[in-house]
């Protein structure tokens, strides 16, 4: 039998995956926050599994922390996208669109999907993508993606996501409005982000969010009211 389990960080929003196969007794975590180490690992104990392998899906700002700290506690290896800007001291394996982790029976389907950050990579499992920030509704602010670009985002989106199956549940590292997973059917039919918007304008609307975002409250009310 395989598990899932999302864990949410309420300080930060941040969502966390657990995948376990209980009959081989191994696990992978994905996308682990700061703090969260001690529960995963309690989680990954109460199904009787050792965690093997710590996944992220991007690197940038402190998304690092959770999964190092879960990597030197259960003694696992860290695994991530071979363009994301990191290089720690510790065993890891830098993953290319194409290259696929395997866990006891199961096997993760490692994808290519820069925009958000250039180094950003989905995992596929069964019907499931797992997809860190790629999904702007489901990301934080765009002031926060500094390293975002919009063009490969687009291209990520709708080649990419929007190319697999609709059923396909989508698992984001952010929560938005109380929810913690879409589809791609959903996405490719009600998402703001990509609704009806050619590369062109849906690069023009990730500029104009950015640049909204950037500009001080006082300032943007001084503009609605002149």
């Amino acid at each position: 039998m395989t598990v899932l389990r999302q864990l949410h960080d309420r300080p930060s929003g941040r969502l966390a995956y657990l995948i376990a196969d209980t009959d081989r007794r191994e696990a992978v975590a994905i996308d682990p926050a700061p703090g969260q180490a001690t529960l995963l690992l309690a989680l990954a104990d109460e199904l009787r599994c050792t965690v093997g392998h710590v996944l992220l899906t991007h690197v940038h700002g402190p998304e690092t922390t959770g999964a190092l700290d879960l990597r030197e506690a259960a003694g696992a290896r860290l695994v991530l996208g071979d363009r994301c800007p990191l290089d720690p001291a510790v065993p890891l394996r830098r993953v290319r669109d194409g290259d696929f982790v395997v866990f006891g029976d199961e096997v993760l389907a490692c994808r290519a999907t820069p925009g958000h950050t250039r180094g950003c990579i989905t995992y596929l499992w069964r019907d499931r993508a797992f997809v860190g920030d790629l999904l702007p509704d489901f990301a934080a602010a765009p002031a926060e993606h500094a390293d975002e670009d919009p063009g490969s985002l687009y291209d990520s989106l709708v080649r990419r996501l929007l190319a697999l199956p609709d059923e396909t549940l989508v698992y984001p590292a952010h929560g938005t409005a109380g929810r913690r997973v879409t589809c791609v059917g959903e996405q490719r039919d009600a998402s703001p982000a990509l609704t009806g918007a050619s590369r062109d304008e849906f690069v023009a609307r990730r500029a104009r969010a950015r640049q909204a975002a950037l500009i001080p409250p006082s300032m943007n009310d001084g503009r609605r009211s002149a």
